[in-house]
Formats: structure tokens, C-alpha cells, sequence
């Protein structure tokens, strides 16, 4: 892609309210992917609060474990 190029992204709008999470596969300097997680809620007419998460390759099998266990446990109730 290119220097801290954005190399994929999609977004989920929540039914529930003014939040929007983004998911994108970005590359270093490097050359090396990431992922971020941004939560973006709008505030006002103009104001948005973000919140974000990045995530690498060495890292993803253990969140996407922990995700999924949590997931689970949401769905039990």
C-alpha cells in the first residue's frame, strides 16, 4: 500500500445509537499490518469521542480468543 498506508476498511453503525466502529488493516513504515479498532460516537451537532485499539498479527489469536469467550458468555444470558 504505501507508508502508513490504509490497506482495508469497513464500518458497523449500532442500531442503538450514535456510535460507529471502524474496522481497518493498516501498514507501517515497515511494512507490517495492524489492526485498528476505532469507536467513534457523535457528540452535538459537530463533536465525535474516539476511542481506539490496535491490535498485531502476534497478538490477534489471543484477543480473538478472549473475544470469543466473552461473546459467548453475553449470549448465555
Amino acid at each position: 500500500m504505501g507508508t502508513r498506508g490504509e490497506v482495508f476498511s469497513t464500518r458497523v453503525t449500532a442500531q442503538s445509537d450514535n456510535r460507529t466502529y471502524f474496522f481497518n488493516v493498516k501498514e507501517n513504515r515497515r511494512g507490517d499490518l495492524f489492526l485498528n479498532i476505532v469507536e467513534s460516537k457523535k457528540h452535538g451537532q459537530t463533536d465525535f469521542e474516539r476511542h481506539q485499539v490496535v491490535l498485531f498479527p502476534e497478538d490477534i489469536a489471543a484477543f480473538r480468543q478472549a473475544f470469543e469467550q466473552a461473546l459467548s458468555h453475553m449470549q448465555k444470558r
